[in-house]
């Protein structure tokens, strides 16, 4: 935000001054204000941050916020501000957008380089954490062991062999056993610590070697680095854009593949649709192949009758008026003679029905008799 952006809200609060505003205006010209002085102020902070980076530590001169001025002092300052405002004095330059980009990359790099520290550190806090903590759990695991060991071999004993002469030299036994180890313990210690001692004198011997060689180069040895350098840097970025150039060829190949793998499950799919289909069809054409042929049948049978009915037709020849009438009569009285024998072969039923009963009433009449009393009696 440059200065004359700053600067007209000032005009424009000069200006609701003299012309009393609502108040819904006023706080919208504060809340603006406000945004305005809180980038202003994160912009001033940043540009002090660079500027007592780049400016020695006695030439520097005192801050904005160390500045410590009185009321009055505050009101005769803006009381001047306002005046040179009015007169139309040469305003102050504000940074260009370059510097304030310039200004944010490099504070972004510093908070980068913070971050990149702080983690540092505290990923050595964490290992001096975990190997405290990996300490205590061997101390623990050691006493742990020998509070075991002292009861299994003091506390039993004390308590099995009563006498205080013998629980005595049974503790001292033990503190001189435990001393003994510990004495073997820190020997030990003390002859690793000088073996590391020594790796550590021959392994900074190596680096001033390293170090002396490194300061011992040429100008055309770091010149033929750097050309060594950017020719690696050169292949890295063509082997780079060739990965970039195959990533691409494999999701197009894959995007492909998918859509062809998709067109395959859609024509599997119509395969098995159209193999049902004609399993239906070829059943179908077999049922109506089946009904043809009976149909054929049906065809050849009613063309014979046809032919058949067509040449009685042919031959049928119309009888005389007499003989018409006299076959009728003729048969009207063969109707009436099998009505009347049809009437009497009812009747003639209906007696046969009566004898049978009769008959079968009889015979079971015999038969009660003869089981009542018996032919021999």
């Amino acid at each position: 935000m440059s200065d004359e952006d700053s600067e007209t809200p000032a005009t424009e609060l000069q200006g609701g001054e003299e012309n009393e505003l609502p108040i819904i205006q006023l706080c919208g010209l504060v809340e603006e204000l406000s945004y305005g002085n809180s980038a202003l102020k994160t912009e001033t902070e940043m540009f002090e941050k660079y500027y007592n980076k780049l400016e020695p530590r006695d030439q520097r001169h005192p801050r904005l916020s160390e500045i410590k001025i009185t009321k009055a002092e505050y009101a005769q300052l803006r009381g001047r501000y306002r005046s040179k405002s009015r007169v139309g004095v040469d305003r102050a330059i504000g940074l260009s957008y370059d510097q304030k980009c310039e200004l944010v990359l490099k504070e972004l790099d510093d908070m980068k380089d913070e971050i990149r520290h702080m983690r540092a550190n505290a990923e050595r806090d964490l290992q001096h954490h975990e190997a405290i903590i990996e300490e205590a759990e061997m101390r623990w695991v050691e006493v742990c062991r020998a509070v075991h060991e002292f009861k299994k071999d003091v506390l039993k004993t004390i308590s099995k062999k009563k006498g205080s002469i013998l629980a005595t030299q049974k503790v001292m036994k033990y503190i001189e056993d435990m001393n003994r180890r510990r004495d073997n313990m820190k020997d030990k210690l003390c002859l690793k610590n000088v073996s590391l001692k020594v790796q550590r004198k021959k392994m900074l011997l190596q680096l001033r070697q390293k170090e002396e060689v490194g300061e011992a180069l040429h100008d055309v040895d770091f010149q033929q680095l750097k050309i060594e350098n950017a020719q690696f840097l050169e292949t890295i970025e063509a082997k780079n854009q060739e990965l970039i150039q195959l990533k691409l060829a494999s999701g197009n190949t894959l995007q492909r593949l998918n859509a062809y793998k998709s067109k395959l499950q859609q024509s599997t799919e119509m395969s098995i649709h159209l193999d049902k289909e004609i399993l239906l069809r070829n059943e179908l054409l077999e049922k109506i192949e089946s009904e043809t042929l009976q149909a054929e049948e049906d065809r050849a049978k009613a063309e014979a009758v046809n032919k058949r009915l067509r040449r009685q037709l042919a031959e049928f020849q119309v009888p005389q008026v007499m003989v018409y009438v006299r076959e009728k009569i003729l048969t009207g009285d063969l109707e009436k003679t099998i009505k009347m024998w049809e009437r009497k072969v009812e009747i003639a039923e209906m007696t046969l029905k009566g004898y049978r009963k009769a008959w079968n009433k009889m015979k079971t009449t015999n038969e009660h008799l003869q089981a009542i009393c018996p032919p021999g009696k």
